[in-house]
């Protein structure tokens, strides 16, 4: 799934009209950015484009503003940021279309960096309307597309645009492409996919897809739960999707059927409610009615290691237990800091298990964490995502 990127065009003197995830997290009182991991991961495609000689427009969405204009989600503080961040001005613009700012875009020298106005302002823009996305493809003379974490959504500004403009990928969306195709196409085996998060519904199509796929799949967090009862084991008042028993028992069925090693929790961390000041003991098996599990317990944590231990290639999409509380959090930091550890291709499907790997320090010592949660996982169910299918192959 080759893509053409930002290396194969000319970029010198052309409008590069690029889509970035500068969905940060603002302080409503400060306005102040509280994390901008999404604007650096950013700054080689921008600093590449700067170098060639581009003049580089940039657009994103913040936020949720449901096609109006919302004060506290202006792009300016992100623009401020961007700036220090380059060591270059950022100009902000008041709007992403319209006369004004395409005569601001047109004023623009080589290596000048603009950011449009908050796309979402407009409701045509998750509308994927056309005659929008063609005004913002007034801006450019060539779409670069580096935002993966939107690539599943067919906006005005992932899909749209690409229809009069040349599409190329930037390095993140390169990165993205290459680490997760990988996983689907080629992987370097045993390949070892551990599935978490609280819903066995979510990762459904996923699980399937790489059935055929991996040689062990290990299976944390709420959506064990289901799996444990789908095997007759009690849960207690642990998080249980029971309307997806049935299913969670034909997809054991079929990794049985294809010789995959499905390793379920064999001990957990149980509380009484799920709150950090919670009564919490450690129970193997059965979990009584008045406990819920919240973490994978330590036989548990030792049986995903032993298994860790030998792959080549690991997936993982989804926490394996509560690890935004601190007495919860164990089994996560311990499948994280083991990840950490391996000579192995480990990829971290976005979301909540990047949030952990950041979290527990560990994200620079992974092959790769996805910038897209929603993303990633279609991507792994074998989706053709519309912002990646909108860039020209190579």
């Amino acid at each position: 799934m080759a893509k053409l990127t930002i290396r194969d065009v000319p970029l010198a003197g052309k409008r590069a009209l690029t889509r970035v995830d500068f969905n940060v997290p603002l302080d409503q009182k400060s306005g102040r950015i509280t994390d901008d991991t999404r604007i650096r991961a950013a700054l080689p495609t921008i600093q590449h484009l700067v170098k060639g000689g581009a003049r580089v427009v940039l657009m994103s969405h913040l936020g949720r503003p449901d096609g109006k204009t919302v004060e506290s989600m202006r792009m300016r503080p992100v623009a401020v940021r961007l700036g220090e961040l380059l060591g270059r001005p950022v100009a902000a613009l008041d709007d992403c279309i319209g006369p004004a700012v395409e005569n601001r875009v047109q004023a623009l020298k080589d290596g000048d960096v603009a950011l449009l106005e908050n796309l979402r302002f407009h409701p045509e823009e998750e509308a994927n309307d056309k005659a929008f996305a063609r005004s913002l493809a007034r801006l450019g003379d060539l779409y670069v597309n580096d935002a993966f974490g939107t690539a599943h959504r067919a906006h005005a500004s992932t899909a749209g645009v690409a229809e009069f403009l040349p599409a190329v990928s930037g390095f993140l969306m390169e990165k993205e492409i290459e680490y997760l195709g990988r996983v689907l196409t080629n992987p370097e085996h045993p390949f070892v996919a551990i599935f978490g998060g609280a819903k066995v519904s979510d990762k459904i199509a996923a699980v399937k897809q790489l059935l055929g796929k991996v040689d062990v799949m290990l299976i944390g967090g709420g959506m064990a739960y289901t799996f444990l009862a789908a095997q007759g084991v009690a849960v207690g008042g642990s998080k249980l999707e029971k309307e997806k028993i049935g299913l969670a028992k034909e997809i054991l069925d079929e990794a049985q059927r294809r010789k995959v090693q499905v390793v379920l929790p064999i001990d957990h961390i149980v509380a009484d409610r799920v709150d950090p000041t919670a009564q919490v003991k450690t129970v193997a098996g059965a979990i009584a009615d008045s406990w819920a599990g919240v973490d994978i317990g330590p036989q548990t944590v030792k049986r995903f290691q032993e298994v860790l231990a030998s792959a080549k290639t690991v997936v993982w999409n989804g926490p394996v237990g509560v690890f935004e509380m601190a007495p919860f959090s164990a089994g996560t930091k311990a499948v994280a800091e083991c990840l950490a550890r391996l000579k192995a291709t480990t990829i971290i499907g976005g979301g909540d298990s990047a949030a952990a790997v950041v979290q527990f320090g560990v994200a620079d010592k992974l092959s790769h964490v996805s910038t897209g949660g929603g993303a990633s996982l279609e991507f792994l169910e074998g989706r053709a995502l519309p912002g990646v299918a909108a860039l020209k192959d190579k």
